[in-house]
């Protein structure tokens, strides 16, 4: 998912698609690529917003570089990540799906997770970092007996946690009716949180808790120059 109007990085934004921006020693889309390929995943669609899809086809191509192979959609307008997210609807085909937005970088391997979430009869599956400012995140609050997730809170003024769920979701196939379901938040977007929280409802939500390190890009310009610090110290430099 690379859409979005990067309005927290502008001016940096103001000719360019954020996900396009340098993040060390590559452009940040690199990163979310890199790791979907390393699960094993080379089929992947990117949707991007109106004035960049060009910009992106000129610089990843048909994904043959990388090997991988590239599709293009184009959102229309700004209306959240589950409205970008129900683009990829023909795309996928009536299978599973790996989403992951282009402004996360995550160090560990998703490899696993995948290739457990395949065996994983429905439902979906998502991923949680602890981080210093749980307030501009959807935030896993927890049953303190059980450990188990009992809701995800956008953005929530007093965080029952400090666990964070990053950008990289996996569904099964009724992701896409779940989206067309589901009604505007007060910021007139479909919510990914939302989507989350139907299966977390219908107890078919697993989660993993992150190790390595999570860098969101598009979160601010401390959080875009703390990504590239991690990276140049990380394996990811030398992709």
């Amino acid at each position: 998912m690379a859409g979005g109007t990067g309005s927290r990085l502008n001016p940096l934004t103001k000719v360019t698609n954020k996900h396009l921006l340098a993040v060390y020693n590559k452009p940040m889309i690199y990163y979310p690529l890199y790791a979907l390929k390393e699960a094993g995943i080379t089929n992947v669609l990117i949707v991007s917003g109106v004035g960049h899809a060009g910009s992106f086809l000129e610089l990843l191509g048909s994904g043959s570089r990388l090997g991988m192979k590239l599709s293009y959609e184009v959102q229309e307008e700004a209306g959240g990540i589950a409205q970008a997210l129900s683009l990829a609807e023909d795309f996928a085909n009536d299978e599973k799906i790996v989403v992951i937005l282009g402004d996360n970088i995550i160090e560990d391997s998703i490899a696993g997770a995948v290739k457990e979430f395949e065996s994983q009869a429905e439902g979906a599956k998502i991923f949680l970092k602890s981080v210093e400012n749980p307030q501009a995140y959807g935030v896993a609050e927890f049953n303190e007996t059980s450990k188990e997730i009992i809701k995800i809170i956008e953005k929530p003024s007093n965080p029952p946690s400090d666990l964070a769920v990053i950008g990289c979701y996996m569904y099964d196939s009724q992701v896409f009716s779940v989206i067309k379901d589901l009604k505007p938040s007060h910021r007139n977007e479909l919510e990914i949180t939302d989507v989350n929280n139907f299966y977390l409802n219908q107890g078919t939500l697993k989660y993993e808790v992150l190790n390595g390190f999570w860098g969101d890009c598009g979160e601010s310009f401390d959080s875009l120059l703390h990504a590239a610090s991690l990276v140049q110290g990380s394996k990811l430099s030398n992709l």
